[in-house]
């Protein structure tokens, strides 16, 4: 069935047509106008309408990378429905290397924002009203703050069976599901019937091109799942996600130098040893164990720490877990072919 033109701000987008449209939204105190850009891809075929974002934190870069391949993707040539890509939410943080915004707020607690609020709330009120809720469903893109790192990773809403869907059919190492938060894009848009999926990995203002591969062919999986794009040239993923109910922050013991021996993806047995801290002289040395079994989805990068400092992410495996799967997903994003071969970070 023939799609229809799809128009948003003043641009009308036919079938079988590609747009750059750009939403104003501010301008900075030397008067450069700050839009909101959306990168429009409307297929000739009728079928669901999805967005991708990233850089709701402005710090969080890879996000912005993944979307960059994606729209080199040629399975877009034939695509069904529409799909509409910000590849940059946050301009303000994005421009100053930040997290926030100039007033230091979050953007992802400013949802759903009003058109007369403080700047993340005018932001989050035209990034919600006129991308996300005109789609079906949609894909958020995140990484770790800055000095952290996460292991690719699908965060769900509990109960949810849409974005449960969504997640296994995006074949992640790790699906975890996490409770909506006030004031965030995905527990607003879950609010309004728009289910979102949230990727997470990689560290901020940093490539990781594990991470990227993962994240441009995950989201063409739930394309494919969802019937936009063909199964052609798209693999399933070999093995499947780890389910992970829960998860817990190990901190540091003490203050002082870090060193870990073991990495993000690593599974581990209660009792192991994870990281160590010393003193600069090497007088005095505590060792961090893990206090159960489970997987390490996230870790600090940065070798000095204080005492308390978030040193690893542990999630809690089911009973079925096993430890070549990680390995294995690892393998399979190794061999598949570049998404963009020209270019390999």
């Amino acid at each position: 069935m023939p799609n229809a033109a799809f128009q948003i701000g003043t641009t009308t987008i036919s079938p079988g047509a590609r747009a750059s449209v750009a939403l104003p939204v501010s301008a900075l105190p030397d008067h450069t106008p700050v839009d909101l850009r959306v990168e429009v891809v409307n297929g000739r075929r009728t079928g669901p309408t999805m967005f991708v974002s990233a850089a709701v934190h402005g710090d969080e870069v890879i996000g912005v990378e993944i979307v960059r391949r994606l729209l080199r993707a040629p399975q877009l040539d034939k695509l069904r429905g529409t799909l509409l890509v910000v590849p940059i939410v946050n301009s303000f943080g994005f421009l100053a290397r930040s997290r926030y915004l100039p007033d230091r707020r979050d953007l992802n607690r400013c949802f759903p924002g009003s058109s007369a609020g403080s700047l993340g709330s005018r932001l989050a009120h035209i990034f919600l009203n006129e991308v996300v809720l005109r789609c079906d469903y949609g894909i958020d893109l995140h990484s770790a703050a800055i000095h952290r790192t996460n292991l690719p990773q699908i965060r769900v809403t509990p109960g949810d069976s849409t974005t449960a869907r969504m997640a296994r059919a995006f074949g992640a190492p790790v699906i975890l599901t996490s409770p909506l938060r006030d004031g965030s894009l995905r527990g607003e848009a879950a609010e309004r019937g728009t289910p979102v999926l949230l990727y997470e990995a990689g560290e901020g203002l940093r490539f990781d091109e594990f991470a990227v591969r993962a994240g441009v062919a995950g989201i063409l999986r739930v394309m494919r799942d969802q019937g936009m794009i063909a199964a052609k040239g798209i693999s399933r993923a070999r093995s499947p996600s780890l389910v992970c109910r829960s998860s817990q922050w190990l901190r540091a013991p003490s203050g002082g130098l870090l060193r870990t021996f073991r990495a993000e993806g690593d599974v581990v047995a209660e009792g192991d040893v994870l990281a160590a801290v010393s003193d600069p002289a090497g007088g005095t040395e505590s060792e961090l164990l893990a206090p159960k079994p489970g997987i390490l989805i996230g870790r600090a990068v940065l070798p000095v720490v204080n005492e308390g400092d978030a040193v690893f992410h542990l999630a809690e495996l089911s009973p079925k877990a096993d430890e070549d799967t990680v390995d294995a997903l690892t393998a399979q994003l190794e061999a598949d072919p570049l998404f963009d071969e020209d270019e390999i970070i």
